[in-house]
């Protein structure tokens, strides 16, 4: 998931983004705990990526709060 693209997006499609990518993560937990994952990089390219939605909320979050407080 590219950076450039995440920004682009408004707060609603940020959140609705982590919560599939929240939901994606358990369901490859899941499936690393009964062993039936086979490619455990995904488990760290959807970690990764929760943390750039995160990062990027907060970021449009911290914006916005400076803008209000002009």
């Amino acid at each position: 998931m590219n950076v450039k693209e995440l920004k682009a997006k408004n707060a609603s499609e940020l959140k609705d983004k982590l919560i599939e990518l929240q939901k994606s993560q358990f369901d490859l937990r899941m499936a690393r705990g009964n062993g039936q994952l086979t490619k455990n990089h995904l488990l760290t390219e959807v970690r990764r990526d929760i943390a750039r939605v995160k990062t990027i909320i907060k970021q449009d979050m911290i914006a916005s709060n400076k803008e209000s407080n002009k």
